[in-house]
């Protein structure tokens, strides 16, 4: 029973049933709260990315106000029970109890209030994701206290109106919009365009308007009671862990579900004190491009919220230097010291009320891929890290990224527009002004561009369907810019000059260019250029060095092409897996050389006979007679010798998998629908063509509920005599001739398909083996083939063992093996269910994007244990396109495999998560 809640409270599904006692909780950890003075950075399980860090830099002696950590413990009994653990109240008290005596005053008090913030901290970062409220403690008992205390009337009543807009959104589920409509209001009935210029007669009429929204909203009056508003505040930020938005996030991110958030409870600093005050968000290094230098944002007079949220312009980080240059000094020496501690970029969040500079987030920051490959070996260099750390500093997807095209400089174009280059990138798409829209135009194929005035949490939806985010508000540290970095996402902020309406969906450049809803825009998040209509695109630098068009060592070689050919040296000499590219044709293979490819992993013999040739292929499947059948045979073994000839050529002196013929029938069989209506309307003309119904008779003898699963593979080769012996006959007479007439080295490995008993195999290759020995022995020459199967069904891999014996490979092909274990289609399923499968957490990626380890894997591991039982030597790889995925390749090098496999433009990312994969088993021996 518990378990079922459990599960039901972590996907955020169900309520506690009423006949479990919520207070009862298996092995409840003996505490639930640490003071920031008793935790350390390496305590993120326990505290949260926030907590731990908030801690680490109290034990560096950093200005951070006091304050303490509720455990991701508490959050995780909460969700799983409903309840808070019985004993955290009480905990709660003696922490607080504890700040007041610190602070010197008591939460809420009338007179000289203490206030709190209440913050979420996961232990990976979701930035925007989660609750946060401020200026928990004010009440209307302790607004006037506040502002005797500060000396200063009008920052007391703002604060309050922040309170009562933060809480009534975030912790009563007020609509935020009516808050906002009052603000507005206010401001237009003033005359003013910002909330700074609004007076304290005006924030206290708007403080009333506020609390009637609640009491109107909520049935209830705005909580008075500072504790209240506390242990509230503290289950608000437990429930956001399971938001659509945070559910969302994580699943883009791929963060677990079930690691749950601290709280951070910190007395509040007011940035909203005057322009002697204000609040922050700095970089050690630019996270867009890696440079070093002065990156981050400052905004006077206002709250650490105004800054992320975009809701007001900001200024550069640099421009403090002129305003505070006390604290800009003494900032700009803790970030020093935070980035040479943590030996990366660092991401802080800092306030200075009155001149005192206080620091309230530290974290390593999110970068673009661009910047990580530049951190990486900039810190290398500085003697930070070494080279093993620089490699598990980068990724491959984001190696992927830097592969993606770049608008052509040489184009003509038509700029609307230059902001804030927030997120690198070339974005093409169709102008959109919501995510709603957003998302419904992706769904139909459509590439869109989002445009906001800035975003929100709510918008996640529509930034993970876009090509690319455009904000006319908001800097580099803004909620689009932040986001859209950790995606990977084409970003470009803060574009005042233009005008976004929403409500008219559209927005207006300089000289009244309008770009309607459907327009399309073109964006440039490395330049921050806004283009009209369509730019063309060119291969990124990146993909250039691949294919050996760029020389990394070149003077004027790009910055960004050193930093990745060294950590992709370095990713190289340390890896254990080899890496070859499924290529089917010799460009395929010339181009996967370049790209690094050690071999192909698999040759796919069918498609080279689709287009013209496929006809040739339907004649052999429908023979009915010898004669018929050798014809065929006949002219596709040339075509086949002249095929792997070229082959061979582009990959002289390695290997080459050549994976025997494996269609499911109807690719190659006309199809049944079609030729039975041709069929019928040419009989109801009374001039039916006698070939044509032969072929709808063969057509119907051999057609097939579900091909995937029927006369294919190793099957069509024992059904139709000589359909292997013939391909077999054309790889070996290929191999021969390269050998002989051209001196090369031609490595081919002949791969059957789709077997699932030793017996099928042992047929298969005495046939092969006897036509091999005819070749040699014609052409005079030793060949060396090896003949190997495809390890693709589940019975395959549990008798890996028996196969073994007539196998001198096994290549694991786990597209099908992933269909076969779970019993899906994947022609149709992705399209039919899985998007459900993952909102409801069944799975946290697709199966078929990364392996899944405790099905698939687990026979992987299995049969390569199995085979190698039997054949010590005997050689493993794998061909399914999980050969390619990251996550996926560090699996199959703790498995042992030999080499993976895939298309070509994936070669470079296997290449280096390979790399890491050896690097990270390195550091985890030595330690």
């Amino acid at each position: 029973m518990f378990l079922a809640v459990r599960a039901a409270r972590r996907r955020g599904d169900s309520p506690v049933p009423e006949t479990q006692d919520p207070h009862v909780t298996p092995s409840e950890p003996s505490k639930f709260v640490y003071d920031f003075t008793e935790g350390n950075k390496d305590l993120k399980d326990l505290l949260g990315g926030k907590g731990a860090n908030l801690a680490e830099m109290t034990n560096l002696g950093l200005p951070v106000p006091p304050g303490f950590t509720i455990t991701t413990e508490a959050c995780k009994v909460y969700l799983d029970s409903g309840q808070e653990p019985a004993a955290l109240r009480a905990e709660v008290s003696e922490h607080l109890e504890a700040l007041e005596a610190t602070m010197g005053k008591k939460l809420g008090q009338a007179d000289d209030p203490l206030l709190v913030s209440v913050r979420s901290g996961a232990k990976f970062s979701m930035p925007g994701m989660m609750d946060t409220v401020l200026n928990i403690g004010l009440s209307d008992a302790s607004v006037s206290g506040l502002a005797a205390q500060a000396g200063d009337e009008r920052f007391a009543w703002d604060s309050y109106r922040r309170l009562i807009q933060m809480f009534g959104k975030t912790v009563l589920g007020v609509d935020g919009d009516l808050f906002e409509e009052a603000l507005e209001e206010a401001k237009q009935a003033k005359g003013v365009r910002v909330d700074v210029d609004l007076d304290a007669a005006d924030l206290k009429n708007l403080v009333g308007q506020f609390k009637d929204i609640v009491a109107k909203e909520t049935g209830r009056d705005f909580p008075q009671e500072p504790r209240e508003q506390m242990d509230l505040a503290v289950r608000a930020v437990f429930d956001s862990w399971n938001t659509d938005r945070a559910k969302l996030y994580r699943r883009q991110e791929r963060i677990p579900g079930d690691l749950g958030t601290a709280v951070n409870v910190c007395s509040m600093v007011f940035g909203n004190l005057g322009p002697d005050s204000g609040t922050g968000v700095a970089f050690t290094r630019d996270p867009a491009s890696g440079q070093q230098g002065v990156y981050g944002d400052y905004l006077q007079n206002a709250q650490g919220e105004d800054v992320v949220a975009g809701i007001r312009n900001t200024v550069p980080l640099a421009d403090l230097e002129g305003i505070d240059k006390p604290s800009y000094d003494e900032l700009m020496q803790i970030m020093e010291t935070l980035e040479t501690h943590y030996k990366d970029l660092c991401d802080i969040e800092f306030t200075i009320e009155r001149g005192k500079l206080w620091m309230l987030q530290t974290r390593v920051g999110k970068r673009t891929a661009g910047a990580a490959f530049r951190i990486a070996t900039q810190l290398v260099d500085q003697g930070l890290i070494d080279e093993a750390e620089a490699l598990q500093r980068v990724n491959g997807a984001q190696l992927a990224q830097l592969m993606f095209p770049r608008f052509d400089e040489n184009a003509k174009t038509q700029q609307i527009g230059r902001a804030i280059a927030a997120s690198p990138g070339a974005a093409v798409g169709k102008a959109v002004f919501d995510s709603y829209t957003a998302v419904k135009w992706s769904r139909s194929g459509e590439k869109v561009i989002l445009i906001r005035r800035e975003t929100n949490p709510d918008d996640l939806n529509g930034m993970i369907a876009a090509e690319g985010i455009l904000t006319s508000r908001g800097g580099k540290t803004s909620h689009a810019a932040v986001v859209a970095r950790g995606m990977g996402k084409t970003c470009v902020c803060g574009a005042e000059e233009l005008e976004v309406d929403t409500k008219r969906r559209c927005m207006t450049a300089p000289g009244g260019i309008v770009v309607e809803e459907g327009d399309l825009i073109s964006i440039d998040g490395s330049s921050g250029k806004v283009y009209l209509g369509e730019v063309p695109v060119v291969p990124s630098p990146v993909v250039e060095y691949f294919e050996g068009r760029m020389h990394a060592g070149a003077d004027d070689a790009d910055e960004l092409v050193k930093a990745v050919h060294r950590i992709m040296a370095y990713a190289d000499r340390v890896r254990r897996l080899r890496v070859r590219a499924n290529a089917d044709n010799a460009e395929d293979a010339a181009r996967a050389r370049r790209f690094g490819a050690q071999g192909i992993g698999l040759c796919r013999t069918e498609h080279m006979f689709l287009g013209e040739r496929r006809e040739m292929v339907e004649r052999l499947i429908l023979a009915d007679t010898d004669a018929d059948r050798e014809a065929a045979l006949g002219g596709l073994l040339p075509l086949q010798k002249a095929d792997f000839v070229e082959l061979f050529e582009a990959m002289d002196g390695l290997p080459v998998t050549v994976r025997l013929l494996d269609p499911p029938l109807h690719e190659f069989l006309p199809d049944i629908t079609e030729l039975s209506v041709r069929v019928a309307l040419a009989e109801s003309r009374k001039d039916a063509n006698e070939n044509d119904l032969r072929l709808l008779q063969a057509v119907h003898k051999l057609h097939e509920q579900n091909p995937m699963l029927g006369l294919r593979g190793v099957r069509l080769g024992l059904v139709i005599p000589g359909l292997f012996a013939m391909q077999v006959r054309a790889i070996a007479e290929a191999a021969a001739e390269r050998k002989n007439a051209a001196k090369g080295d031609p490595r081919a490995e002949i791969m059957i398909p789709l077997v699932g008993t030793v017996q099928e195999l042992e047929i298969v290759r005495e046939e092969a083996e006897q036509v091999i020995a005819e070749v040699e022995q014609a052409r005079g020459v030793d060949l060396k083939l090896t003949l190997g199967t495809m390890i693709e069904l589940p019975r395959a891999a549990l008798t890996a063992g028996q196969i073994a014996e007539s196998a001198d490979f096994f290549s694991f092909g786990t597209n099908d093996l992933t269909q076969t274990v779970w019993g899906f289609s994947r022609d149709d399923v992705e399209a039919s269910f899985f998007t459900a499968y993952l909102e409801k957490g069944i799975f946290g990626v697709s199966p078929f994007e990364t392996i899944d380890k405790d099905g698939v894997g687990s026979l992987v591991r299995s049969a390569a244990e199995a085979g190698r039982a039997t054949r010590p030597d005997l050689k493993l790889g794998v061909c399914g396109e999980h050969g390619g995925d990251p996550e996926s390749v560090h699996f199959f090098h703790e498995v042992g495999l030999d080499y993976v496999s895939c298309s070509p433009f994936r070669i470079p990312v296997a290449r280096l998560e390979a790399g890491r994969a050896a690097a990270e088993s390195l550091g985890s021996d030595s330690r």
